[in-house]
């Protein structure tokens, strides 16, 4: 009996107008990767990908005559992005390898479902299913997703040395989608530890895009755990400390079902956690730790710059109620939290009063409140020791008893 899965998206009017006009014109139109993947897993789908026959030119000729905006993303490569109502589909040709370069790769157009299979990562990912969700299954994946198992196509070594950014991908994967309980697989382990010099060949952007996915999935420990053990993680992010990672994921609250890791870079929220949210990949790459990370993984300034925040907070001596002042409940929580990683021990007692008792508090002395009779450094330094006497209080004094306090600079 044939597999097949139901979904909205396989009825939705953008998945049915790109593929009606490739098997209008008798072509095969197959969903194929995450979508699939996704689907069979019982998660959302946030991205289309279709594979076909139909050669780049002529999935463009017929995507115009269906009316469909067609944009040549990779024709060289074979892909196509046709574009219904704002939605995008990628659509690329069967492809086979004729030669790879470590990143990229010289392709001839295929007409066989299985050779572009065979050129894909995982096998998990080389699941394909027509538009009536009936699954097309070239190499055995289905049995791997069921059985939660992660296992490169064919020769892992020769997978890894076409791409060596599947050696992080391997880890990432087998994070989000792999049985927690379950091990490795020897193969691909090994395979991606006798290619670790090939990750100085891909760009600090890539790297970091794939860290960031990895830190964001439910339970990254037994991922940075085994980067660890096979000097991969010390390769792409010297000093780092992955049990201060497996720490702090322990102390972080429960959250939601895991729905797999987004299409976009996954950095995390902008604030830390909060029961049922997210994992923040930002909180914990600052537990994560290492020099150079924001060179070396590319990240934006903000990312960069919480990144900072969190760990100066965590290694610091500040309180939770100062932190909360600070740095507002979410992020003086993440520090907290780190703080505990690195150390290796609980979290405070009393840690969410005394953060939100601080989140709350403000400051009640103006700089116009010590004018004019103190200007420039001066007035810095004042209201800095007044700060200072406020925190010591438990933000119990007022503006009056602070600005009746003596000034000892």
């Amino acid at each position: 009996m044939t597999e097949t899965i139901d979904a909205d998206w396989l009825s939705g009017e953008d998945a049915r107008a790109v593929t009606a006009a490739l098997e209008g014109a008798g072509h095969q139109a197959l969903f194929v990767g995450g979508c699939v993947r996704n689907a069979l897993l019982g998660v959302p789908v946030t991205d289309l990908d279709l594979s076909t026959d139909a050669r780049p030119e002529r999935v463009m000729a017929l995507a115009e005559a269906a009316g469909l905006k067609a944009v040549p993303t990779g024709i060289d490569h074979g892909t196509v992005t046709l574009v219904h109502r704002h939605h995008p589909v990628e659509v690329t040709t069967f492809r086979a390898d004729i030669e790879t370069h470590g990143r990229h790769a010289t392709v001839r157009f295929s007409d066989d479902v299985a050779e572009d299979a065979a050129r894909r990562d995982f096998t998990m990912n080389a699941l394909y299913c027509d538009p009536r969700g009936r699954i097309v299954d070239p190499l055995g994946g289905l049995t791997d997703l069921r059985a939660r198992r992660l296992r490169f196509v064919g020769d892992a070594t020769a997978r890894v040395h076409e791409d060596y950014l599947r050696i992080l991908r391997f880890f990432r994967f087998h994070a989000w989608y792999a049985d927690p309980e379950g091990g490795f697989d020897p193969g691909g382990l090994a395979a991606c530890a006798e290619g670790a010099e090939g990750l100085d060949r891909i760009s600090a952007e890539r790297i970091g895009g794939e860290i960031k996915k990895l830190l964001a999935a439910p339970d990254p420990s037994r991922a940075l755990a085994a980067m660890a053990r096979t000097g991969i993680l010390a390769r792409v992010l010297p000093g780092a400390d992955a049990t201060a990672v497996a720490r702090l994921t322990a102390l972080e609250p429960p959250r939601g079902p895991a729905v797999g890791p987004a299409s976009g870079p996954a950095s995390g929220p902008a604030s830390g956690p909060t029961t049922g949210s997210s994992p923040d990949a930002i909180a914990r790459l600052a537990a994560l730790g290492g020099e150079e990370a924001a060179d070396r993984l590319r990240l934006s300034k903000a990312e960069a710059h919480r990144v900072e925040r969190l760990r100066a907070a965590a290694t610091g001596e500040a309180g939770a109620a100062e932190l909360g002042w600070r740095l507002g409940a979410d992020d003086a929580h993440a520090a907290l939290a780190i703080r505990a990683a690195l150390a290796a021990q609980g979290l405070p007692a009393g840690m969410a009063a005394a953060v939100a008792l601080g989140a709350a508090a403000e400051f009640p002395v103006k700089p116009a409140d010590l004018m004019p009779a103190y200007e420039g450094p001066a007035l810095g330094a004042r209201l800095r020791q007044l700060e200072a006497a406020w925190i010591d209080s438990g933000f119990a004094l007022d503006r009056e008893a602070l600005l009746a306090l003596p000034d000892d600079g």
